[in-house]
């Protein structure tokens, strides 16, 4: 598998993206190649501080242009050609990697992807899946951010999406859609929500369950929650930040007399469980579902461990065959659509 990343992209880069190519060829022997996307200089002096050796495996392609927060992610594409996301994506287009992956500027990823690659047939917009944690089992939360502004038919395709994903990736045999909203009754939410819920009614192929609102996502949720992208991505990061404030409470509470110590020492174990379920390190990255191609959206902020479980999930989402899967979906919900 040949991985094209994204060096200079991220809060911490070059340091963390390269400090997750040095964990990815110790950990993931299924990496033919990683294109070293950027700045040669930076790149060499990043891999002579961490002790990262030359190999066969690693290839530097050079880009000039660092594409900033300030950006506009159309801007960014337009303006600044020889940026590390564009050149990455460029590696994709012309099939000599077979994904991408990027901590940087979302939107600048977004648009270059879509730009470059252009959308699988009948996709309309590509749209972010981002895996998230519960009581019970892994979900899919879809749009987490590509799309803040939708249609009804693009949450429709969403589901579609989502549904593939969960199917062959998380292994749900018939995968449960859900629709983000206010209330489970059929009149909550806003006009979005009304006029999606009545098509993911009617739509063939999508085992459609209803409205979802805010605690149904942490205590049994479906396999695949469809919203906005605007919604999404606040309740992805409201989730991350919860996740991380409830962390320090309880570190606080439980170094505040030598009785919580003793009690933490011995639930320490659990703890590491629960916040291994809850990281956005674990899954490091986000697919970008609907392009013709592989794109992988990591934080910002991701540490090197997260950036190796970013191209873990790259070689994943190839090992799976996503996109033919998600053709697959598109095609038969044509087919029955036509035949209805």
């Amino acid at each position: 598998m040949k991985i094209a990343l994204d060096v200079m992209g991220g809060d911490c880069a070059p340091q963390n993206p390269m400090g997750g190519v040095k964990l990815a060829l110790e950990t993931l022997p299924q990496i033919e190649k990683i294109y070293l996307v950027g700045s040669p200089e930076a790149i060499e002096r990043e891999m002579q501080a961490q002790g990262i050796p030359a190999s066969d495996k690693l290839e530097i392609v050079p880009a000039t242009q660092v594409v900033d927060m300030s950006d506009s992610g159309l801007d960014a594409v337009r303006k600044k050609k020889d940026s590390s996301i564009a050149r990455a994506v460029d590696l994709v287009k012309e099939r000599k990697a077979d994904a991408v992956v990027s901590a940087g500027h979302t939107g600048a990823a977004v648009t270059a992807s879509l730009i470059k690659l252009r959308t699988l047939p009948h996709i309309e917009r590509p749209a972010i899946a981002a895996i998230m944690p519960s009581m019970t089992s892994p979900w899919v939360l879809i749009d987490a951010g590509a799309n803040p502004d939708s249609l009804p038919e693009h949450l429709v395709q969403n589901a579609l999406m989502g549904s593939a994903y969960a199917k062959h990736v998380l292994g749900r045999k018939e995968p449960r859609v859900g629709l983000m909203s206010n209330g489970t009754e059929e009149e909550k939410g806003n006009a979005l929500c009304k006029e999606t819920g009545k098509l993911l009614r009617t739509t063939p192929g999508i085992h459609f369950i209803g409205n979802v609102e805010g605690h149904d996502l942490w205590e049994t949720p479906p396999d695949v929650v469809v919203c906005d992208g605007f919604t999404g991505n606040i309740i992805l990061k409201t989730s991350e930040a919860l996740a991380h404030a409830l962390f320090g409470m309880i570190k606080t509470e439980i170094v505040s007399s030598a009785r919580t110590k003793i009690g933490g020492l011995l639930a320490k174990p659990a703890f590491k469980r629960i916040h291994k379920k809850t990281s956005a390190d674990e899954s490091g990255g986000m697919p970008l579902l609907g392009l013709n191609g592989i794109t992988i959206i990591a934080h910002g902020g991701a540490n090197a461990y997260a950036m190796k479980n970013a191209i873990r999930m790259a070689c994943e989402t190839i090992t799976h065959q996503v996109n033919p899967h998600i053709e697959a979906a598109i095609s038969q919900h044509l087919l029955i659509h036509a035949q209805a």
